[in-house]
């Protein structure tokens, strides 16, 4: 007989969560009290993302440890967009009481998992019942006696530059969508995104003027830059490599061109960030394209090869 979280019950399933959790020095207070404590060197930065079942992951896409990495890894991206080190997270989880255990005690594997990735430690939470689950992750990062990188930095002349993985997720959902399971390279990095880690700091300390996590797209997300900043962005295409995986898939769902997966698929959390003009990136990052002058008279605030791609908003919308 399966076992569930209604079995187990709200204190046996999060002992269940918490059970050897150990706390690094940076958290003086863990799981058990009302609250935790945290101890940043600097000032705090805190996000909060939220991941519902059948909008966010499926349960027939994406294995537990799969949901509870991508959770992480969804929220820290953020902190990172600051320039901050992630220091700790709480995660709300709700769900139905006949959820077997071991999903939820697998969902628990893999957010340890993306924490001991993302440097990030589980500091508490809370569950409840609910018609369908439902993930909010509330992440902590110290920004170290840093300056946070801001969206609203940008200036005309700077260089944009990007690390992680761009337009692979959105090729994994297109896959998924239709019945398949590959390529695997996109379905995975559909199933887990992969931020990278400690990236943020290495960008603001090398001069960053502007930072953002890439959740929704490359055109939607330098879109906000550009907006917030009282500026254009025009994108390179050729510096944009597509993955044989993304025109593989492109060609198999009707011939369409493989960059639009990257221009306007999300997920993927890769970093955008802009550079002081004449200043090598830092190693791991790729030049994509230029900060240009404002124009109120622009068609759209991020141009490809100089003209407005077809789907000029682009990226992932809720509403």
């Amino acid at each position: 007989m399966t076992r569930t979280i209604g079995d187990l019950g709200e204190f046996g399933l999060i002992g269940a969560i918490t059970e050897g959790l150990v706390m690094p020095d940076t958290v003086p207070v863990g799981p058990g009290d009302d609250c935790a404590v945290i101890a940043p060197r600097g000032q705090l930065v805190v996000t909060t993302d939220a991941m519902i079942e059948d909008v966010h992951f499926r349960r027939a896409w994406s294995g537990p440890d799969d949901v509870g990495r991508k959770a992480v890894a969804s929220a820290v991206a953020d902190v990172e967009a600051m320039g901050a080190r992630p220091l700790g997270l709480v995660i709300s989880l709700s769900a139905p009481a006949e959820t077997p255990a071991d999903w939820v005690l697998g969902f628990t594997r893999g957010v340890l998992a993306e924490c001991s990735l993302s440097g990030a430690a589980l500091v508490g939470g809370d569950v409840t019942r609910g018609a369908h689950i439902g993930v909010a992750v509330t992440v902590f990062g110290d920004l170290e006696g840093r300056t946070p990188v801001l969206r609203s930095g940008a200036r005309p002349g700077d260089t944009v530059g990007y690390t992680g993985r761009l337009g692979m997720a959105a090729a994994g959902l297109a896959v998924l969508g239709r019945g398949f399971r590959s390529p695997g390279a996109v379905v995975r990095a559909h199933r887990v995104p992969e931020p990278p880690y400690g990236q943020g700091v290495v960008a603001q300390q090398a001069g960053a003027t502007s930072m953002i996590d890439c959740s929704d797209g490359l055109l939607a997300d330098l879109g906000h830059v550009a907006r917030a900043s009282g500026v254009l962005i025009d994108v390179d295409s050729a510096a944009l490599g597509v993955d044989e995986a993304q025109k593989t898939v492109a060609a198999a769902i009707g011939g369409g061109d493989p960059l639009t997966f990257i221009l306007t698929g999300g997920d993927d959390h890769a970093l955008l960030a802009t550079f002081p003009a004449g200043e090598s990136l830092p190693s791991g990052w790729t030049v994509i394209g230029r900060v240009l002058e404002h124009d109120p008279d622009a068609e759209a605030p991020v141009t490809v090869d100089g003209a407005v791609w077809p789907d000029a908003v682009g990226g992932w919308r809720h509403f």
